[in-house]
């Protein structure tokens, strides 16, 4: 088995500019980081970019048939796979082990952005669509896509519990914190996809396609935990505090997201 990884060396309190930091970011990564780092990138512009055609084009922005969906689901997986490239570099797991699950994660992310926002284009529902032959089999597709992410992405999290992570001061409770909201997002997601599929196969499609409203609040909020937290601990590394603060501030913004996540999961128990 290989070595575990080390940490992506970031710049230090000397290059406090953010530029500077993506440049050595970027600089310092291995070629398949760089691959993801580009894909997430690209799958970003591309939910921005279909803000521009949502601007143009007359069409509602909610429902299962919106320029919504390609907008959130590009940005939403283009962040979430430039962060998660970014934080597994503090899990101590083998690098090629690393390597391989993120490369799939990526492939994985333009898989369900490209069925979402192709179907967006056809302008047919991208989830729980059984209307046709072809439209079963993407749907079928996202679907075996999200179980997938959600295989990779527990492994990651067990990884940031199995060793502490490394990284500065607050990055490791960070880690930990983000990829324990990042399962409740696994969760909530496939109880989104469960009860829909079930609408569905019991003839009930237009409530298959509005039964989620009351989750999503939940799975976004915990989805960017695992982005939010290591930047912020990662931020607060290149104050001048000393490490009880730094580690109080961190701990404070962990309970404050943990409570925002619970708020949402009220919020989505009462209206489920």
């Amino acid at each position: 088995m290989s070595s575990p990884t080390t940490a992506t060396p970031l710049p230090g309190p000397a290059r406090p500019a953010l530029t500077g930091a993506v440049r050595d970011l970027w600089r310092a990564a291995r070629p398949s980081e760089r691959l993801c780092y580009a894909t997430g990138a690209v799958l970003a512009l591309s939910g921005l970019a279909h803000l521009l055609v949502f601007a143009v084009d007359v069409g509602p922005w909610g429902g299962p048939v919106s320029w919504r969906k390609p907008v959130t689901f590009g940005v939403s997986f283009g962040l979430t796979l430039i962060a998660l490239t970014w934080v597994t570099s503090y899990l101590r797991i083998g690098a090629r082990t690393r390597n391989v699950l993120l490369v799939v994660f990526a492939a994985d992310c333009v898989l369900e952005v490209g069925g979402i926002t192709l179907q967006a284009w056809r302008r047919v529902p991208s989830h729980l669509n059984m209307e046709s032959g072809f439209d079963t089999a993407v749907s079928m597709s996202l679907a075996v896509g999200g179980g997938i992410l959600v295989v990779l992405l527990s492994v990651f999290a067990a990884a940031s519990f199995r060793h502490r992570p490394s990284g500065p001061t607050g990055m490791p409770l960070a880690l930990r914190s983000g990829f324990a909201m990042l399962l409740v997002a696994l969760a909530s997601g496939a109880a989104m996809i469960a009860r829909g599929v079930v609408l569905t196969k019991t003839g009930h499609q237009d409530a298959a396609y509005h039964s989620t409203a009351p989750l999503k609040p939940l799975h976004g909020v915990s989805l960017h935990a695992v982005l939010v937290l290591p930047a912020l601990a990662w931020l607060v590394s290149r104050t001048a505090w000393n490490e009880t603060t730094r580690n109080g501030v961190m701990r404070g913004a962990v309970a404050c997201y943990a409570a925002a996540v619970a708020a949402a999961g009220i919020w989505a128990a009462i209206t489920y």
